[in-house]
């Protein structure tokens, strides 16, 4: 029995750690009210808008989610468990929520999800009360039969609400179709080998298509957490009117 108690307290103090070390929200104006942003984990976000909350590819178990309200609407980007993690989706009260993802994930996604999924490709768009969201491609290079990201089975997203247009990467190299974005006020952008891309790849991608924020996420690879201040720096040598914004995407680490 004492060791069980033991055993209680020491989780309870690992997860208030979790919660204390969760990276506090931004908060973005725009026409229709504030936009805030909440770091989750790796590549896991909330944005909340109009009363409306959108996770971004859940993952990390209840605990990453304690606060937040439930979902009004999901994106998933790709199949990899820390993108589709079906462990984490299963703790979370979907009961009034859709989710939005490529038909490789609806392929794979567990039945009793089927009936919430609106399927969208690379190129394909819909509004979901009064937003807009725009699947992009994500994928690595070069182009390989054997590839982690082939083009065409995951989705980055765009997302536009209250006149601010949100980018989401998902798990891609420095492609053209990034490289060709206009107009982005809030980007999150991939950095992690041999994955992703690596950090220069990254900035040199950030400097052409210019969003006006970046986050770095999705950061963690098989050496560890990349050198996100690196990629800082880079940026702003190329740019110094672009906001890079360093956040707690690893609580615990």
């Amino acid at each position: 029995m004492k060791n069980f108690a033991l055993i209680l307290v020491l989780l309870t103090a690992f997860c208030y750690r979790l919660q204390a070390q969760k990276a506090s929200p931004d908060q973005f104006q725009t026409h229709n009210g504030p936009l805030t942003v909440q770091p989750i984990l790796h590549g896991s976000l909330v944005l909340t808008w109009n009363e409306q909350t959108i996770y971004i590819d859940p993952y990390g178990g209840k605990s990453a989610f304690d606060g937040m309200a439930t979902p009004d609407l999901i994106l998933i980007t790709d199949i990899h468990g820390d993108h589709l993690n079906t462990g984490t989706l299963e703790t979370i009260d979907v009961s009034n929520t859709t989710i939005i993802c490529p038909q490789a994930v609806a392929d794979k996604i567990p039945g009793k999800y089927k009936s919430k999924l609106k399927v969208l490709g690379n190129g394909e768009s819909l509004e979901w009360s009064n937003v807009k969201i725009a699947a992009l491609p994500m994928y690595n290079l070069p182009e390989t039969p054997d590839s982690r990201h082939p083009k065409g089975r995951g989705n980055g997203y765009l997302i536009e609400l209250g006149g601010k247009t949100v980018y989401i990467s998902g798990d891609t190299e420095d492609i053209p179709e990034m490289r060709a974005l206009k107009n982005i006020d809030i980007a999150f952008v991939c950095m992690n080998l041999p994955y992703t891309m690596n950090i220069d790849q990254a900035a040199s991608a950030v400097l052409e298509f210019v969003p006006k924020v970046v986050y770095p996420f999705h950061y963690r690879g098989k050496e560890g957490l990349s050198d996100v201040e690196g990629f800082k720096r880079l940026v702003a040598k190329g740019n110094k009117n672009i906001d890079v914004r360093l956040r707690n995407w690893y609580p615990g680490n």
